[in-house]
């Protein structure tokens, strides 16, 4: 039987990198096929070139054992390839139907078409509602769309990257059982993930990649997280230091906060209470949709319409105030996208670090203080191993990874004293990942109150003191993470026993 794909010497070459040099990788049908490595490996640009929307500068593609020059994703999705990008390709304007249906034959009828992504959507547990325009969704229902358009063309290939991270570890579980169920009737799966276990627990065999190689093919099953790690950052991860501590003064106190829809498909929060203290991070586990947007919309000051008492930042109520106002008063934020909210794509990373350091340092008489703004750029890229070409890189230049951290750098630097971070390291590899993690509970230490708002269950258990869990705009109350297991965690997350959450935290604090 033919390989379903085969890629012999692929090289692609870029004005300043290598993005893949060399590279072979053989995919059987029927065959889960992992793709392993750092932010910046390559990745990216080999899945790229396989979807048709990368042409190769040298190398082969054999598709079922015939050769095959895929000219573009659409000739890739009438061989039978589909992917799913780490950067979503959707329009915000357009309905998750609309959008769908721009990948699939022009005679598509949009009402049979809801249909089926409704019953496809329930199928493989990613909850969506074929109507709603795409500007409304989180970056974790933007992902379920790009899964479900992809599993509609049932495909004989398909690329995943990153497709866990909006689940429950529940959901994730049925995923895998799905993928299974695909791959024991022949469709071949590639999938990256920076989940070491997830790879060990699904996957038939790893191709790891490092500087644009590929410096290793194994049974993921035969290894261990450690083993895996080394061959793809050629280290072991970082460890996360832990201290007993005792938590300082409120810092950020959150009481009786409750806010209609924005919109029509907005989550509606109901009576949100908490406090955060110094000295702790406390982290907001959830399947996206369930209100994270909202309420980091009112903390942050982009949704200035709590009632004024509300939100309490330092003893001060904030909750009219706007982002820059607040950002005044202490506080650091973290959007969940990186591209668009968090950094300006075309601009360069000097000129970015200007979207919260606006100060003397910084901008003095109306007028910006360029070399400032420089040396700051340059000590983030530093101390944070950001990989760039320099403080006038621009931002769309960089990997996921690498403007993750380069995000959070800017905002750490400013020294708040509460830090609001949501998705702290989506798509992010697990080298990067534990270096914002590790920079998160220093900054912790050094008595930084921060709340991690994430879908990642491992990251808010390996770095919260405490878990409190939102499911449809209503917040439970928060319980030591040591207390409280990962399955309860998600059960809690699915909506289930979240009965009494509302107003429970205040009582649980007093």
């Amino acid at each position: 039987m033919n390989a379903r794909l085969t890629l012999t010497g692929i090289t692609k070459k870029y004005p300043s990198v290598v993005a893949n040099d060399g590279v072979s990788l053989t995919v059987q049908p029927g065959e889960i096929h992992a793709v392993l490595g750092e932010n910046g490996a390559g990745k990216s640009t080999l899945m790229k070139i396989i979807y048709g929307a990368v042409k190769p500068d040298a190398g082969q593609v054999l598709w079922n054992g015939a050769e095959a020059r895929i000219a573009n994703p659409a000739a890739a999705r009438q061989l039978g390839i589909a992917m799913v990008f780490q950067h979503f390709s959707l329009f915000d304007t357009l309905t998750v139907t609309e959008n769908i249906a721009l990948g699939l034959p022009p005679d598509t009828k949009l009402d049979t078409l809801a249909t089926r992504i409704t019953e496809t959507a329930g199928q493989y547990g990613l909850a969506l509602e074929p109507q709603r325009h795409v500007h409304t969704l989180s970056v974790g229902e933007r992902q379920r769309v790009e899964i479900v358009r992809a599993l509609l063309t049932k495909p004989q290939l398909l690329i995943l990257d990153e497709p866990t991270s909006v689940l429950t570890p529940q959901a994730v579980e049925k995923l895998f059982g799905t993928l299974r169920q695909l791959a024991s009737e022949g469709c071949s799966i590639l999938y990256i993930s920076h989940k070491l276990d997830e790879i060990r627990a699904l996957c038939h065999t790893c191709t790891v990649m490092r500087g644009g190689r590929v410096t290793g093919v194994c049974d993921p099953r035969q290894e261990t997280a450690a083993s895996l790690s080394r061959m793809m950052i050629g280290a072991d991860l970082p460890h996360i230091e832990t201290r007993s501590h005792t938590p300082g003064a409120a810092k950020l106190v959150v009481k009786g906060l409750s806010l209609p829809r924005s919109h029509p498909f907005a989550t509606e929060l109901h009576d949100i209470g908490f406090e955060l203290h110094a000295g702790e991070v406390l982290g907001v586990a959830g399947v996206s949709g369930n209100g994270q947007q909202e309420l980091l919309a009112a903390l942050s000051g982009e949704d200035p319409r709590a009632a004024h008492d509300a939100i309490r930042l330092d003893g001060r109520p904030v909750g009219r105030f706007n982002a820059a106002r607040r950002r005044d008063l202490g506080l650091g934020f973290v959007p969940e996208e990186r591209l668009g909210r968090g950094a300006v794509p075309d601009m360069s990373l000097a000129n970015n670090v200007l979207l919260s350091h606006q100060g003397p340092a910084t901008v003095g008489m109306g007028m910006v203080r360029f070399g400032a703004i420089n040396k700051l750029a340059a000590s983030i890229i530093s101390r944070f191993g950001v990989k760039a070409g320099g403080p006038q890189a621009a931002a769309r230049s960089l990997s996921g990874g690498n403007l993750q951290k380069f995000i959070v750098g800017r905002e750490m630097l400013r020294q708040p004293k509460v830090l609001v971070i949501a998705q702290p390291t989506w798509g992010v590899d697990v080298g990067a990942a534990a270096q914002i993690r590790g920079e998160l509970v220093a900054l912790r230490d050094a008595g930084c109150a921060v709340l991690v708002i994430s879908e990642e269950l491992d990251e808010l258990f390996e770095i919260s003191d405490r878990i409190m869990v939102i499911a449809k705009g209503r917040l439970r109350s928060p319980v030591p993470a040591h207390s409280v297991s990962r399955e309860q965690i998600g059960l809690w997350m699915s909506g289930i026993d979240h009965a009494g959450a509302a107003g429970e935290a205040q009582h649980a604090e007093a």
